[in-house]
């Protein structure tokens, strides 16, 4: 009989335990600039689901992406570590050998074997072998349901052609990127997950990254003789409708009050040629450089009930956090066997002060612009080159390159109080030299450990044809032919 009593009691431990962890759902927008939403400052895009989103729980005005381009941003959410660590230096083209290795653990996997069960939506983008032999897959990284594209929509966010469901390809879809990713997310809350179970869920939705397509009911919210205007701003309004689709669902469900919702972006906004139209707000520069325009983007939180509404925090955060936040809320147990770059964000959450055991960090060796390498610690941000060799036109790094990056140095160190100068156009060094010399001595402390994880790949070139431009997107709409 008291083994009984105490297996019961075991038991009701058990689903205690399992009642008070919360789901999880990280919304992840494409190219997003923080100045790019109406509760960011935007008085021309029209975002009303975000806007009201960004009410109901914690907004930040200084939340960070890991890098400051796609594919190392998302490698960074997703292992809570600096992604020149894990050998991701660049964007990730069809075919590259670049991809996040089988040994590194995600907040998927964490959270599965912590009992969670897991689904991504949307762009993948962390390996080049995107469902092929080779290189790990979503399922491999924790995922227990996949339905994605290895980087774009295509041929753009109208009716594309190269999702994949759980490693079978699905073919022409109809309709809009942003509905088609919010759908299969609703589709699998609703009707395919363990109910019993809590879950993750890493909803990344395309816009508003090129190739755009917007429809007809969002590009006519934006009346103007450049059709470029209408698209871009059209896109977000197209990725606010599908976020606001998901909320709705959570609401539905019954999950809205046990769901912590996190909405950011992968980096700044891209202002191409074909789409001049995004906007970094009062920040420097943009997507490609680790200035805040690159770097600096929206960050929302909600969590009913455990975070108050309309507040507004300064406080510096950064997607490699949500590793270490997501595992403390979900009791999973973070790996020790490797250096997360990370801090848990729940003091923070709770209206405590958050303590930090190493700055922020950011490397990017193709970055636009002399600056390479910067580090934020309180209000000071520290900015530095390297003497490295000249990058080729690779997306990732040689195996020279990277020979002579193992052997290079920092230099031409520039300091900004972003307090006071945002826009980063008032060096500080010669004014704060003792700050400079402490922050010097930090960076050059994180760039020695990231320099020394990293990994090398094997070189490779990409497809092209007569322009030099890479032709990977025209094997996914050609495969069918071959």
């Amino acid at each position: 009989m008291r083994l009984i009593a105490f297996l019961l009691l075991v038991v009701c431990q058990l689903t205690v335990a399992q009642a008070t962890r919360p789901n999880f759902v990280v919304v992840l927008a494409d190219d997003l600039g923080f100045g790019d939403l109406g509760c960011y400052g935007s008085d021309s895009i029209l975002s009303p689901r975000i806007d009201q989103f960004a009410t109901e729980g914690l907004r930040f005005t200084s939340c960070y992406a890991a890098h400051p381009n796609c594919s190392p941003s998302r490698a960074g959410l997703m292992t809570g570590r600096t992604p020149f660590r894990l050998g991701i230096y660049n964007w990730i083209p069809m075919f590259s050998p670049m991809h996040v290795k089988q040994a590194e653990i995600t907040i998927a996997t964490l959270l599965r074997d912590a009992g969670y069960e897991t689904c991504q939506v949307g762009k993948w983008h962390l390996n080049g072998k995107f469902n092929l032999p080779g290189q790990p897959q979503p399922n491999d990284h924790g995922f227990d349901h996949w339905f994605a594209t290895q980087n774009n929509a295509l041929p753009n966010h109208r009716n594309p052609e190269n999702f994949v469901r759980n490693g079978r390809e699905v073919g022409k879809l109809s309709g809009y990127s942003a509905e088609i990713v919010a759908g299969e997310a609703i589709q699998w809350l609703s009707e395919e997950r363990d109910p019993a179970k809590p879950f993750f869920m890493f909803a990344c939705f395309h816009e508003p990254h090129e190739p755009i397509a917007s429809a007809a009911e969002f590009r006519k919210l934006y009346p103007d003789s450049d059709p470029g205007y209408a698209a871009h701003h059209g896109n977000i309004s197209q990725l606010d409708a599908g976020f606001g689709r998901l909320l709705d669902a959570l609401k539905v469900l019954g999950l809205q009050d046990d769901t912590v919702v996190v909405f950011t972006s992968d980096n700044g906004p891209a202002i191409t040629s074909m789409h001049p139209h995004g906007s970094a707000g009062p920040l420097r520069d943009k997507k490609g450089t680790v200035y805040e325009g690159g770097i600096r983007v929206p960050g929302i939180v909600r969590w009913p009930g455990k975070i108050a509404a309309g507040q507004l925090s300064d406080v510096p955060i950064t997607s490699l956090d949500l590793l270490p936040t997501l595992c403390e809320l979900g009791k999973a147990t973070l790996p020790d066997d490797r250096e997360l770059d990370g801090t848990s964000l729940v003091p923070l959450l709770k209206n405590k002060k958050l303590k930090r055991n190493r700055p922020l960090y950011w490397q990017f060796n193709r970055a636009k612009g002399a600056a390479k390498v910067a580090l934020r610690d309180g209000k000071w941000k520290l900015l530095a080159s390297i003497t490295e060799p000249g990058p080729s036109t690779g997306a990732d790094l040689t195996q020279q390159e990277m020979q002579g990056i193992k052997r290079s140095r920092l230099k031409d160190f520039t300091l900004y109080d972003l307090e006071r100068d945002v826009q980063e156009s008032e060096d500080q060094s010669i004014h704060k030299p003792a700050i400079l010399n402490r922050l010097k001595k930090q960076m050059q402390a994180m760039y020695g450990s990231v320099q020394k994880e990293a990994p090398v790949w094997p070189d490779w070139e990409w497809p092209r044809h007569e322009s030099s431009r890479i032709v990977w997107p025209e094997y996914w709409l050609n495969r069918k032919k071959k």
